[in-house]
């Protein structure tokens, strides 16, 4: 018999002959439609990433946020506001059909559904397109997106007078000044201010810091006798001389500053 002859060879048809390792097709038979994750598309993500940080870095630096003064749970005419990224909720909660008895629908229902439909837009538009004009479900949602959240944003801010806010509310930084405890003014200031605006005139919950003012001794005795803002009248005990005394000395502490 022949080498081979008579011999049979049976197959599987669901074993390969040859193993090899799965190969993804090139990208360039897709023509503006895909590209490789690694390190095309990953690489433009981290660049626009590096940008937008650099220049958000430098906003916060040419413009920091303004700060407030201690917050005055007695004053009922101060007005909270919610940070700029969250202003456009704030705005939003302004309209009828999402305040009062409405607010449900203003504070989960109508975020739920724009935040549900970005986040279902990937598996509602599967399709291989890139370009957003053969995209339009995608394309709609997020352009819905961005007016809505910028329109919000401008009409809320438009509202808000923020450079009189940042002036009205200006913070007292927190300067070392020696108190001068056996001045005549201090025994004065200890009988009838010490209990609200604290030992070292740092100021408390229901007063102000009385450190970084700009009045006057003439302007400090009316407003101890008849008030200010928050403060009401009648709140110096004392006679005319202490009064005297009581505002020469936060003048003084002032100076030293």
């Amino acid at each position: 018999m022949k080498r081979g002859k008579g011999m049979r060879f049976v197959g599987d048809s669901r074993v390969t002959a040859d193993k090899q390792k799965f190969i993804p097709k090139d990208y360039s038979e897709y023509p503006g439609r895909t590209e490789a994750f690694w390190p095309n598309f990953l690489l433009k993500e981290w660049l626009v990433g590096a940008v937008f940080l650099v220049g958000f870095l430098c906003l916060t630096i040419a413009h920091p946020a303004p700060l407030e003064k201690m917050a005055d749970p007695t004053d009922a005419a101060y007005l909270p506001l919610p940070d700029w990224y969250f202003l456009f909720l704030y705005q939003l909660l302004k309209y009828q059909f999402a305040s009062g008895p409405y607010v449900v629908l203003g504070v989960i229902v109508i975020p739920g559904l724009a935040f549900g439909g970005l986040l279902l837009a990937p598996f509602l538009d599967k399709g291989p397109e890139r370009r957003p004009h053969r995209r339009p479900i995608t394309t709609s949602l997020m352009l819905l997106g961005i007016i809505s959240v910028f329109w919000l944003t401008y009409e809320a801010a438009a509202a808000v007078d923020y450079e009189a806010k940042a002036e009205n509310n200006k913070p007292v930084l927190e300067e070392e000044v020696e108190i001068d405890t056996e001045d005549p003014g201090y025994a004065a200031y200890e009988n009838s201010c010490l209990q609200c605006h604290g030992g070292s005139l740092e100021g408390g919950a229901a007063a102000p810091s009385l450190i970084g003012i700009e009045y006057t001794a003439d302007e400090i005795k009316e407003i101890a006798v008849d008030g200010i803002g928050s403060m009401p009248a009648d709140q110096f005990q004392g006679t005319d001389e202490e009064l005297d005394q009581l505002a020469e000395f936060i003048v003084s502490v002032n100076e030293e500053e």
